[in-house]
């Protein structure tokens, strides 16, 4: 068995998990904040939203920068709409599982970058990218939403069993 066949079901169902939480996104909250130093409602969902839309450079390509020398910075952008963020998390959900359901454990275990300047961030297999940088990253920020959903009475899903909203 390949190791993307091993990751597939995980990959599925962490995404199921995600899009139940975008789900909940309420329209008119995209700019509550926890927090001054906190990012909004609306930047956590866009960035969710945008993370699965990384696999297909984790998978095929050999570094990313996040500010390449000459350029502008990768930005989050903000979403107008709980609409946008789920179009927008379905596309990159399709793309990244067509990615990985074809990468071979050969390409998982060559080495991938992050960079900014054209400077090494860190370097890892794409495979530990993919499980570091992509799941735990979506998990990460999946908890601070569902965090401030709880701040705004908003019912969290269900996501690894029951949770105060749902059983």
């Amino acid at each position: 068995m390949s190791a993307a066949a091993t990751l597939l079901p995980e990959f599925d169902q962490e995404m199921a998990r995600t899009r139940r939480v975008l789900e909940r996104v309420p329209d008119d909250k995209l700019d509550w904040r926890p927090h001054e130093r906190s990012n909004t409602i609306g930047w956590n969902a866009s960035h969710l939203a945008e993370i699965p839309g990384w696999v297909e450079n984790t998978l095929q390509e050999p570094f990313f920068d996040a500010h390449p020398p000459g350029e502008p910075p990768y930005r989050t952008e903000i979403p107008a709409s709980r609409d946008e963020v789920l179009r927008t998390f379905d596309a990159n959900v399709s793309v990244a599982r067509k990615a990985l359901a074809s990468v071979t454990n050969e390409q998982l275990v060559e080495m991938w970058a992050f960079r900014e300047q054209g400077r090494t961030i860190f370097e890892m297999t794409r495979g530990e990218t993919f499980r570091t940088f992509i799941i735990s990253h979506m998990i990460h920020h999946r908890a601070i939403l569902t965090v401030s959903f709880r701040l705004n009475d908003i019912p969290v899903p269900a996501i690894y069993g029951p949770s105060g909203d749902e059983s």
